[in-house]
C-alpha cells in the first residue's frame, strides 16, 4: 500500500506538469510528515550524508569544462574534423553531425552542452544545404543524448551518488553501448539520406582532412587526457572533471584565442546556475531513495520478482518500459 500511495502521490505530481525534482521532495516530504514517524533528524542527517560525497564534485566541473568547449570554438573545429572525414558519404552533415557530437560528448560529459554546441553550428548549415528541418532536429538531439552513455557522463555521475555505485565503473560500462548507440545513428541516418537523396558534400583532399585534424586535435587530445587518465588510474573521475576543466579554459582562451578573459565571468556563473539545478536534483534524488528504504519498497519489489520467476531480461525490459513511461510524463 505504502509503494502505491508513493508511486500514486508521485505521478500525480508530475502529471501537473510540475518538475521532476520538485515532485520528488514534496513526495517524499508529504508522506514523512503525515504517514510516517520517522524523525526530522534522521531526515535532515540523511540528507546532509546523502551529498556530502567527493563525486558530487565532478558535476560543477564537467559542466564549467562543457562550457568553456562550447564558447571556445572546439565545437566547430570538430564538426570540421567529423565533416572532412565523412562529409562525402551519403547524408554527409548527418552523419558529420553524429560523429561530431560523439566526440563532443566524449569531452563535454552533457548532452544539453552537446545539443546546443554542435546543433547551433550544423543544424544552420544542413538546412541551408537542402535537409529537412525535421531531419536535421532529429539527428541532432537524437545525437546530443550519446552525452549520457559516452563517458565521461554527467547523468552517470549523478546515478552513482544516488546509488553509491562506482563512477569508475559506469563510465566504462557506457564505452560500448555508446559507440554502439552511435553507430546505429550513424547507419540510420545514411540509410534515410540514401532512401531520400539528400545532399552529401565533396569528398575532402588527404591534405583537408589532415589539416582539420590538427585544428581539432586539443580538442581531441581532451577525450584521452580524461579517459586515459580515468582508466589508467592516474587520477580519479572528480580529478578527471577538475584537469578538463582546467584544460578546457587554457585551450579555449590561450590556443584556440576564441574566447576572452572577459567572457570568463558569465561562463563561471552560467556554470554555477545549472550545477545548482543539478545539485537540487540529487538532493531530492537522495530523499527519495531514503523513503523508499525505510519503507522496505525495494525489498518487497525483489521478493515479487523472484516469486514471478522473472530473469534479468524480463527484469530489464520492464525497467525500459517504466523509464519510457516516466520519460513521456
Amino acid at each position: 500500500m505504502s509503494a502505491l500511495i508513493i508511486f500514486g502521490l508521485l505521478v500525480l505530481l508530475m502529471l501537473t506538469g510540475m518538475p521532476i525534482s520538485i515532485s520528488l521532495g514534496l513526495t517524499v516530504l508529504t508522506f514523512l510528515f503525515t504517514m510516517t514517524d520517522v524523525p526530522i533528524a534522521s531526515v535532515a542527517l540523511k540528507l546532509f550524508t546523502g551529498i556530502e560525497k567527493f563525486e558530487i564534485m565532478a558535476i560543477p566541473f564537467f559542466i564549467l569544462a562543457g562550457n568553456f568547449l562550447t564558447h571556445g570554438g572546439v565545437a566547430r573545429r570538430m564538426i570540421n574534423f567529423a565533416t572532412a572525414m565523412v562529409g562525402h558519404w551519403h547524408g554527409g552533415l548527418g552523419l558529420a553531425g553524429v560523429m561530431a557530437c560523439a566526440l563532443f560528448a566524449a569531452v563535454s560529459g552533457s548532452s544539453p552542452a552537446t545539443v546546443v554546441a554542435i546543433g547551433s553550428i550544423l543544424l544552420p548549415a544542413m538546412i541551408k544545404q537542402g535537409f529537412p528541418d525535421r531531419f536535421g532536429a532529429g539527428v541532432i538531439t537524437t545525437s546530443g543524448a550519446l552525452g549520457i552513455l559516452i563517458p565521461p557522463s554527467i547523468v552517470m555521475v549523478m546515478y552513482s551518488v544516488a546509488t553509491n555505485t562506482s563512477v569508475g565503473q559506469l563510465f566504462m560500462a557506457g564505452v560500448i553501448p555508446g559507440l554502439m548507440l552511435a553507430g546505429f545513428l550513424g547507419f540510420t541516418t545514411w540509410w534515410r539520406a540514401r532512401k531520400n537523396n539528400y545532399p552529401r558534400m565533396p569528398r575532402a583532399s588527404f591534405m583537408e582532412r589532415w589539416k582539420a585534424f590538427r585544428e581539432s586535435v586539443w580538442g581531441l587530445l581532451l577525450i584521452v587526457v580524461v579517459i586515459g587518465g580515468i582508466y589508467t588510474g592516474i587520477f580519479t573521475p572528480t580529478e578527471a572533471a577538475a584537469m578538463s576543466a582546467v584544460y578546457a579554459f587554457l585551450v579555449a582562451v590561450f590556443v584556440y584565442k576564441d574566447m576572452n578573459l572577459r567572457q570568463i565571468p558569465k561562463i563561471l556563473l552560467d556554470s554555477a546556475n545549472m550545477s545548482a539545478m543539478l545539485l537540487y536534483i540529487i538532493t531530492n534524488a537522495v530523499l527519495f531513495s531514503f523513503l523508499m528504504t525505510s519503507e522496505q519498497i525495494p525489498q518487497t519489489m525483489a521478493e515479487w520478482m523472484v516469486g514471478q520467476g522473472m530473469g534479468p531480461i524480463l527484469f530489464l525490459l520492464m525497467v525500459n518500459v517504466l523509464l519510457l513511461l516516466a520519460g513521456n510524463v
